[in-house]
């Protein structure tokens, strides 16, 4: 496996790598020495391959250029370092996260399989048309091609083609519901396959106990990213911290500290990080920022969310989630105490939407996760 060290794009994939170690595989994973304790906790064999991205400081440019530059030159730094540690002992197979296409460039010049995890949506047919055409028309869209097309000649890649390298890959598994995917009658599934969100289905509910007398449980978090956040959760506090019947899981990221938030009503505990899974297995309600991650979350337990998009793709994934018709999008701006109550009380008093989170919940459940995606990984092995 071969990876970038941001946490939302290594956690959809850990599951995937402890069942491998599991079945008796030997199992590498190329990864900035950041992340090497989730890493290692899977059993598998942590490569150092140290990376430039700003997931650190999560100092990333708005401009998607920018971003998508910052990617190419992870690859371009990474590759000699993937060469170093494969080229004598080449894997049998290759897995690796969207954002770590060296992997595709090395699996290409050892002639190995390759087979691309998406923690995120993938292309569609028609995608080529739809977007591409956009974000090539931006502001830096040559330069960065002209570089990127300079590096996959160099390389020894055997796809030289820039479209072609950073498009829709030959395999993939979807590590997403297929109803969280854009456009999802019009994905090849020839070549990609949803598997759902990927967990440890014997955890359960260890790791957090729900009170006694707790009619209710909400759970609020904004991920592990977009976190400094004091005004908002001051909001939830005030929408939430009276509400009768109900218990709140706040969770507040490594970025703000708890004393910004002043007064804790007794029926609110605030975290750091929390076992959100564990959480939402006894929750009635999620407040979620929309990330990939923390939908298929929510669509697995069945909760009904608040969708309070941050960044990048969420705002994508919060309209989505309205759609299915198991949320409400409240933009952080629009978060008043008061809209986020309403939100609430309107949500958890519909039938329609219990009706759907349970539909979604036993759909997202049936594409069948870490055991199927094991197979299937196991099914590209020489």
């Amino acid at each position: 496996m071969v990876g970038i060290p941001a946490v939302s794009h290594v956690l959809p994939s850990l599951e995937i790598i402890r069942e491998l170690v599991a079945r008796g595989h030997r199992v590498t994973y190329a990864n900035d020495p950041a992340v090497a304790e989730l890493i290692e906790a899977t059993g598998a064999e942590l490569v150092p391959c140290t990376s430039v991205l700003p997931v650190g400081d999560n100092n990333w440019p708005d401009d998607p250029i920018a971003a998508m530059d910052l990617f190419l030159d992870d690859a371009v730094q990474a590759l000699p370092q993937l060469h170093a540690a494969y080229d004598h002992d080449p894997a049998d197979l290759y897995l690796y996260d969207i954002g770590a296409y060296a992997a595709r460039a090395l699996a290409e010049a050892q002639g190995r399989p390759v087979l691309q995890l998406s923690p995120t949506f993938v292309a569609w047919e028609g995608y080529d048309q739809d977007i591409a055409p956009q974000l090539w028309q931006l502001p830096g869209a040559d330069a960065h091609r002209a570089k990127f097309a300079r590096w996959l000649a160099d390389c020894g890649a055997s796809t030289t083609d820039v479209d072609t390298f950073s498009g829709r890959p030959a395999r993939a598994l979807a590590l997403i519901t297929r109803a969280m995917q854009p456009h999802a009658d019009h994905v090849d599934t020839d070549t990609v396959t949803f598997v759902g969100p990927c967990f440890d289905t014997t955890a359960g509910a260890d790791g957090w106990t729900r009170p006694a007398g707790a009619e209710n449980v909400l759970l609020i978090s904004l991920g592990s990213a977009f976190t400094r956040q004091p005004e908002f959760y001051r909001r939830c506090l005030a929408a939430y911290g009276d509400l009768p019947g109900w218990h709140v899981v706040l969770q507040i990221g490594k970025y703000t500290d708890p004393r910004e938030l002043g007064d804790i009503p007794p029926h609110v505990e605030v975290h750091s990080w929390v076992a959100q899974r564990a959480v939402l297995a006894q929750a009635d309600a999620f407040v979620t920022h929309a990330g990939m991650g923390g939908c298929g979350e929510g669509l697995l337990s069945g909760v009904p969310m608040i969708a309070v998009p941050q960044a990048a793709e969420q705002f994508i994934n919060a309209d989505r989630l309205v759609e299915l018709g198991v949320a409400r999008r409240i933009d952080t701006p629009d978060a008043t105490a008061e809209a986020l109550r309403a939100a609430l009380l309107d949500l958890v008093t519909d039938p329609e939407v219990a009706r759907r989170s349970a539909r979604l919940r036993a759909e997202a459940q049936a594409e069948g996760g870490t055991a199927r995606a094991a197979d299937l990984v196991e099914s590209m092995l020489p």
